[in-house]
């Protein structure tokens, strides 16, 4: 099957190849207008003398209030678009609206839970893991909240702007891939260990301390740079847009989502992360039809076309295919390909937000939401950056190469599209884009911290209150830390977005492969581990600053280090180094590891009881650990099917077009079209209708019953227990082979057990003569799992003996062994 639907892709791919390409371009030919002498390779800053340059645009292009950009020395000059109070609103203003929205949401989300739920909602599991029960398309909202960083939509552009249609395709396949083979991973943990908080836990249970403390480093340094690169760049266009202080902007925007987060935990990223993808994706579909459908200057994929091949005579590109932007044949393109490649696997595998995420969803939503979220991110990077970074050069505005790799080339073109109103929209937009991302980190490091760290090191008997309190200091900590590392780093000459997004992969890349191996390896050893992440480390610095060396007259900088040369080898050597050596050190004594052993360790891990936080407990059919197994088979080649048609199937099939076409070119466009579409459906629509139940339940319309029942069994009625997936699913992990859903239907007196929300009755149906209980409250349900604060639930769900050595009661009733309408038992 995997086979056929490879071929089909293939086949399609083939037919979107078949327009003749030609070879070169002509002036004067189809609309394609030949630059001046004078003007050949001459840029705003480089032709600038005393504030003047002698730069004009091809086209003869205005700014939105008419005036005139030849001349310009730069796009934006030191003047912001917009008024200096305008940015206060969005970063003050729009952002505390944001956090009150957010806050109040898990307030009431919170107050329409039912009674004897909200006890489970108040636990420290709750807080770190959401409950385990996000279903897939929030969970895939959450993926493209927190891998939509300010690169995202900031450097995406930028290697638009200087590489052509190359650069964004591979901005988006390069970070696309490694959250689709991410879900791979994500079912392993729903099926070796669902009860785990952070990955290293998984780490401590299988290697102990030393690897612990090794890879604690390495997942503390991930956090930094991806934090690092939120804030510089959305501090750099709010600054350069709005005007607002550079300082100011870096400390309030990792503190804006300090107070929902810190209120609601895991929960509060991910309903945030619906309003933050919301936005995200309304502003790119605005963007999207102002270019390619207009009214604009350019407003059809022709026009778009004809400006591209006429600044490509003016501007051709380096190591382009005859200089055209449109082409995927790109020496600089394919070498940014292979570090953004390389270096994301780090900034996924090696963060701890992405392993939080996984731990939250339900086993059946996290593959399908990783899968989803990979799909609809790809949307990101690709749709806006082929429209608002190619439109930079199809509009030949006058911005400075120092303006692109500050990521300002979008707001530059959405200035000159919308006025004062696009770059409003771009900054609300990248706002929501930095905040996003910056509350999922917040929450992650404080799980490394209090569990990892605080828990582990210090105090191993820490209460679940006690963790709830340290991580919202955490979450305040890491809020007010990441502002004052990102005033260090602007502080630091030649540092921007875009030499950390390149050297990111050099200091974390070694940490994937073993950190991978701790899931899939049971051979692989703590010293192999250790040794191949920080091996891998050495040898990545080394071929860094080597070829850095080499470069430039064996003198290191920073600008020295920021070559494309040294960028490259220094990835390469960090990915491919460690699982060399971590393979030969295994080998020398493999470990041979027992998973189930590590199901049983993590499961010691867990503070506070959770019921969705072990495999063989799991209420639906399709959450069974038999259905993770076909899960993990399917994810596998799905995820490998993807990897293959992203990274060498779709450039392979671009390549015979060398210079695009219009009708290529119109298809290309298309595609970025649909996607964009198809993206902002996932993120925004899905969740609404998975949530639809308890939307409708918190509006009033409709009431939900909370509980899980099995349906098609004689007389058994929703009694609010932990219901089984079949006769005993839940004890002996045996299949279920019965629908499984959430009941909506009132509750009937039929059932042998006592309906919820009505006193038991003086005599029930099946049980004559059976006394009424004194002491026994109206609606207390049979069955409620942990009746009675310290015991254990008993088979029912419900609590155990009611004295010591006394056998289990059903349904919590202090009668042991008597059917209480759960026949067969």
């Amino acid at each position: 099957r995997a086979t056929t639907t490879m071929g089909r892709v293939l086949l399609v791919a083939l037919l979107l190849a078949l327009p003749v390409a030609i070879n070169g371009i002509e002036c004067g030919k189809d609309g394609v207008i030949c630059p001046p002498a004078d003007q050949i390779r001459v840029t705003p800053d480089g032709s600038c003398v005393s504030g003047v340059s002698t730069w004009k645009n091809l086209f003869g292009y205005t700014q939105y209030n008419d005036k005139s950009y030849d001349g310009l020395c730069s796009f934006f000059g030191g003047k912001p678009a917009l008024d200096e109070g305008l940015g206060w609103f969005i970063i003050v203003g729009l952002g505390g609206l944001f956090s009150l929205a957010v806050s109040f949401c898990i307030w009431i989300g919170e107050r329409s839970v039912p009674n004897r739920h909200q006890d489970d909602i108040h636990t420290s599991e709750h807080f770190n893991s959401a409950g385990r029960t996000i279903k897939s398309g929030l969970c895939a909202c959450d993926i493209v909240s927190k891998w939509t960083w300010a690169a995202t939509l900031l450097q995406s552009s930028n290697v638009a702007y200087a590489y052509g249609i190359s650069g964004p395709f591979w901005y988006a396949a390069g970070a696309t891939i490694q959250v689709l083979l991410f879900s791979i991973l994500a079912i392993e943990i729903k099926r070796k260990c669902p009860s785990i908080h952070t990955v290293l836990e998984v780490v401590l249970a299988r290697w102990g301390t030393p690897a612990h403390l090794v890879f604690l480093f390495f997942c503390i340094m991930t956090n930094f740079i991806v934090t690092a690169m939120l804030i510089l760049g959305g501090a750099a266009v709010v600054n350069a847009v709005t005007g607002v202080n550079i300082y100011a902007a870096s400390m309030l925007i990792p503190i804006s989502v300090v107070f929902y987060t810190a209120q609601g935990g895991l929960m509060a990223c991910f309903i945030s992360s619906w309003g933050h993808v919301s936005v995200i994706y309304i502003a790119l579909l605005i963007f999207i039809w102002k270019v390619y459908a207009g009214p604009s200057e350019l407003g059809s994929t022709d026009k778009v076309w004809e400006n591209l091949m006429s600044v490509a005579l003016k501007y051709p590109v380096p190591g382009n295919f005859e200089g055209t932007f449109l082409t995927m044949w790109s020496r600089s393109g394919i070498f940014f390909g292979i570090i953004n490649i390389v270096g994301n696997f780090g900034t996924v595998f090696v963060d701890q937000s992405y392993w939080q995420g996984a731990i939250a969803a339900r086993p059946s939503a996290t593959y399908k939401g990783y899968l989803l979220g990979g799909i609809a991110w790809f949307a990101i990077p690709f749709s806006m950056a082929t429209t608002l970074g190619l439109a930079g050069r199809a509009l030949d505005l006058p911005i400075t190469m120092d303006e692109s790799g500050s990521g300002l080339v979008p707001p530059a073109v959405a200035v000159h599209l919308l006025g004062p109103g696009g770059a409003f929209l771009v900054t609300f937009q990248l706002f929501m884009a930095v905040t996003a991302t910056g509350s999922a980190e917040q929450i992650a490091v404080s799980s490394l911290l209090v569990y990892d760290v605080y828990k582990r090191y210090f105090n191993p008997n820490v209460t679940g209150k006690s963790i709830i309190f340290l991580s919202r200091v955490g979450i305040a900590a890491w809020g007010v830390f990441s502002g004052v590392l990102s005033i260090v780093l602007l502080n630091i000459p030649g540092i921007n977005l875009g030499w950390v997004y390149q050297a990111m992969g050099n200091f974390i890349g070694s940490a994937v492969c073993p950190i991978v191996f701790a899931l899939v390896w049971k051979d692989c050893t703590g010293v192999g581990a250790i040794a191949g992440a920080l091996g891998g480390l050495a040898g990545s610095m080394i071929a860094w600053m080597s070829i850095a060396a080499e470069m430039n007259n064996g003198v290191v900088n920073v600008g020295s280090l920021a070559h494309e040369n040294a960028f490259l080898g220094g990835n390469i050597t960090a990915l491919f180094l460690s699982p060399l050596i971590c393979f030969i050190v295994s080998m020398m004594k493999p470990q041979n590891y027992d998973w189930a052993q590590l199901t049983k360790t993590t499961e010691s891990y867990l503070i506070e009881e959770d019921r969705h936080a072990h495999a063989n407990e799991q209420v639906l059919e399709e959450d069974s650990p038999e259905a993770m197994d076909v899960a993990l088979k399917w994810t596998t080649r799905t995820g490998a099917l993807m990897t293959f048609v992203l990274l060498i199937a779709w450039p392979l099939l671009a390549l015979p077009q060398k210079n695009f076409t219009k009708s290529y070119w119109g298809w290309w466009v298309a595609i970025a079209f649909i996607w964009g579409h198809l993206a902002a459906f996932i993120t925004i629509i899905l969740p609404i209708w998975e949530a639809r139940e308890f939307l409708l339940h918190v509006l009033g319309v409709k009431k939900m019953d909370f509980s899980a029942t099995v349906r098609g069994r004689d007389g058994y009625d929703a009694d609010g227990s932990v219901a089984y997936r079949a006769d005993g699913a839940a004890a002996t992990g045996k299949p279920a082979q019965r629908d499984i859903s959430i009941e909506d239907t009132p509750v009937t007196q039929t059932s042998q057990a006592a309906p919820m929300n009505q006193a038991y009755p003086q005599q029930q149906q099946g049980y004559p003569g059976m006394p009424g209980m004194p002491g026994m409250p109206p609606g207390m349900p049979m069955g409620y799992p942990g009746m009675y604060p310290g015991m254990m639930p008993g088979p029912m769900g419900g609590s155990p003996g009611m004295y010591p050595g006394s056998p289990p009661m059903m349904g919590g009733m202090g009668y042991p062994q008597m059917p209480m309408g759960y026949p067969q038992m």
